[in-house]
Parts: structure tokens; C-alpha cells; sequence
């Protein structure tokens, strides 16, 4: 055989049943030094927050009755990021070898001589029931159970599958009524318990129990995709924490921030119980021209204080500082102000704590809490390009401060 493709790598990921708490460390580890990111509809949106930046990220669909790339075509995006040595993570939804469609893409890549590493994941199958609190194997009314797919229910023998204690079916959400119908016809007690439970692992997971007798009159009017559907005693069982609502519980939050910037927010709101879409609206970049912050740099010594309003302003200031082969030594001297916790903290990151935060996070605050003269004093201002408000400046200057703005960064569409 040849060698295998030198570089490249295809790690086949279980993207487990919600956000990155259910990822294992593998997973976390792999996600964070990927190159290129092949993922399913299913995946949870905050686990694209895990990669680099300059990670390209391909969404290839794969979920039932909607849109999704070919399983040739996905094949061959595997095969040339691999060639191309490139680091190529595939990300499915629970775990890649429960219904994942994974023996397609492994004997591809093993045709192309592709180096490949499959990192398991929480299947729904198990992790979907007991976060719905129900114990799949308790040992006073279920001896085991057994995990099979809903989405073609006429292909299974249920005069056997009715005498089965505990049944969890995935991919069943559209074609309940049919499964149930076979169940009943088979012999199955149509008191027999059945728990539904809709996007489980995720803010707005929903679960429904009944009986097979009375669930698709319960269900008939809800969208149940994707659903892990239990059947068994094991429902009857079912115990749940006496947790308060989450203040967020049931909310949609759609945040604007820049990409790199939204995911500590969205991280917030997910805790609170919000669900969270990420839609950035900004992108910050360079200034159009770095001339005016280098001869800002260049002549340090002739300020009095560097103010900072954002976080960005202190990581562009920084770039460009070690650009020149400096760092926080050539503030010495320099009174520094912050607007905002952030700014410090971020601040705090090069070895340098603010002389002045206001305690109100908010530019106009700031000259409150400057000292008493600022008369003569020289002030440099790395901002934004597009000079936002000036209000701090006016009052600066009141003071009959020189300010000295420069851009340091651009906010832009």
C-alpha cells in the first residue's frame, strides 16, 4: 500500500445531543486545532464557537425530509481536505457509529489511503432518555432494552419487537402513529407506558408522556423531529429534579456581535436558559491605515495617558505595539484609563493595570473620575475609525486636555 496522506487527517467526531458540555475532551480537543469542519443540520450551533477562526466550516445537511449534501459528495470533500494535509474534522449529531452513516465515509477513506480517527459521542439513545429521568435498565422492570430507528417502521418484525420490555427509538418523530399501530396490532397493552422526548440535551428540550393509547392524540398537532422515543415500564419509573425554571426558559435570543466576540454572551444567556443564534452583523478589522497609530507609538513619550474605551482598542494597540518590536515596557511612565471591567481585564492580559475605571461603563463617565486638572495634559485615543461618540472628547478638551485620536480598528458590516 502507499503511504498514508502525509498531514492531513480526518477525525470522524460524535457531536454528542446539545451544547459543548456533552462533547468528551477528545472531541473538545480536536475541534479546537481543526482545519476544515464538515458538519450535519443536527449539530448544536455552539460547538462551531470551539473552532479557529480561520476554520472553514461546511454544512452538509443530513437531516430527514430536508436539504442535504450527497453522501458521494460528502465522501469526496472528505477525501480532498485529507489530501490537501489538511486537519478535517466530519461532525455528527450523538454518536457517529449509532445510525451515523459512518461505514460509507470510513471505506472511502480507507480507498484513498486517508489517515482517519473515529472520537465517539453521547448517543440520544441513552443520554436523550436519562435527561428526560428515565433509567433505561432499571433492574425491577427492565432487563435491557433495545435501540432501533423509526424511519421506516414497515421493515421490522413487531410480533417480536412487542415483547420487548424497554424499546428506544430514534429518528420516529414523523411516523409515531405507525409504530404505535404496529405495536397495538401485535399484542402490545395499549396501557403501556411511552415518553417522548423532543431535542433532548438542548434549552428547549420538551417531553411528552402517555400511554400508546393515548400519545398520538396527544402529539398531533407538534413538530416531534428530532425525537428519542421510550417505550416500557422504564416511563413509569421516570424522576426529575425539583429545579426552578431558568429565568431565559423558553426565550430565543438572536445576538449581532462580531463572531469572535458573541460566544462568552451566548455562553451567558445559554446558562440562563435562553436558546441563542448566533447572526453576527459586524466584523472588526484593521484600520484602513496604520500610519497614524505607528507614529503614535513611535512618539509615546511625549503623552500623558492612553485611553482605552473597548477591548478592541487595547488588542489592535497591542498588535501593533509588538509589530514594532515593543511591548509593555514602552508605556512606562504613561497614566493609563479604561472604560469598563472588560477592557481592564483584557488590559490586565499585557501586565498592565488602569490608573482610572469608572465605575459606570460608559465612555462619558470617564473625565468624572480623571484627575482635577488635566490642563496641557497630552491624551492618546486609539478608537475606532469611524469616531463613534465624541462626548469624552468634547469634555477632555473642556479640560483643555490635547487629545490625540487615532484608529485603531474598524467596526464594519
Amino acid at each position: 500500500m502507499q503511504d498514508a496522506v502525509r498531514g492531513g487527517k480526518v477525525y470522524l467526531v460524535g457531536a454528542g445531543l446539545g451544547g459543548t458540555q456533552y462533547l468528551t475532551q477528545g472531541a473538545i480537543a480536536v475541534l479546537q486545532t481543526a482545519e476544515v469542519v464538515i458538519y450535519d443540520a443536527l449539530v448544536d450551533q455552539d460547538l462551531l464557537s470551539l473552532l479557529p477562526a480561520d476554520c472553514q466550516q461546511i454544512w452538509v445537511g443530513k437531516r430527514g425530509g430536508q436539504p442535504s449534501v450527497n453522501q458521494g459528495d460528502i465522501n469526496r470533500l472528505l477525501v480532498q481536505h485529507c489530501q490537501a494535509g489538511k486537519q478535517v474534522v466530519r461532525l455528527k449529531s450523538g454518536d457517529p457509529w449509532i445510525f451515523g452513516r459512518i461505514m460509507s465515509e470510513l471505506q472511502t477513506l480507507s480507498r484513498a489511503n486517508c489517515q482517519f480517527e473515529v472520537i465517539p459521542g453521547l448517543s440520544a439513545a441513552i443520554a436523550g432518555a436519562g435527561l428526560a429521568g428515565i433509567p433505561l435498565t432499571e433492574k425491577s422492570v427492565s432487563a435491557g432494552f433495545f435501540v432501533m430507528s423509526g424511519h421506516q417502521p414497515g421493515d421490522w418484525d413487531w410480533s417480536v419487537l412487542s415483547h420487548l420490555e424497554t424499546l428506544v427509538i430514534l429518528m420516529g418523530g414523523r411516523t409515531l402513529p405507525q409504530i404505535i399501530a404496529h405495536l397495538l396490532q401485535t399484542g402490545k397493552d395499549p396501557q403501556t407506558a411511552i415518553a417522548v422526548i423532543k431535542n433532548a440535551g438542548r434549552p428547549h428540550q420538551q417531553i411528552w408522556v402517555g400511554t400508546l393509547a393515548d400519545m398520538v392524540e396527544k402529539t398531533q398537532t407538534q413538530s416531534l423531529s428530532p425525537a428519542v422515543i421510550v417505550i416500557g415500564a422504564v416511563v413509569n419509573q421516570r424522576i426529575m429534579s425539583a429545579t426552578s425554571p431558568l429565568p431565559l426558559s423558553g426565550q430565543t435570543i438572536l445576538v449581532t456581535r462580531a463572531a469572535d466576540q458573541a460566544s462568552q454572551f451566548t455562553a451567558l444567556l445559554t446558562q440562563a436558559g435562553a436558546t441563542v443564534l448566533e447572526m453576527p452583523a459586524l466584523a472588526i478589522t484593521p484600520p484602513s491605515d496604520w500610519q497614524p497609530l505607528d507614529q503614535a507609538i513611535a512618539t509615546l513619550d511625549r503623552f500623558d495617558w492612553v485611553i482605552f474605551t473597548s477591548t478592541n482598542g487595547v488588542n489592535f494597540f497591542y498588535q501593533r505595539l509588538k509589530q514594532q518590536g515593543l511591548d509593555s515596557r514602552a508605556l512606562h511612565g504613561l497614566k493609563i484609563a479604561v472604560v469598563g471591567k472588560k477592557t481592564a481585564k483584557t488590559l490586565a492580559q499585557f501586565g498592565l493595570q488602569p490608573d482610572v475605571i469608572p465605575p459606570d461603563f460608559i465612555a462619558d463617565a470617564l473625565v468624572d473620575q480623571m484627575p482635577d486638572s488635566l490642563q496641557g495634559s497630552q491624551i492618546l485615543f486609539p478608537r475606532v475609525e469611524s469616531g463613534g461618540r465624541q462626548q469624552l472628547v468634547k469634555d477632555l478638551q473642556a479640560q483643555q486636555a490635547v487629545v490625540v485620536e487615532v484608529p485603531a480598528y474598524q467596526s464594519t458590516c
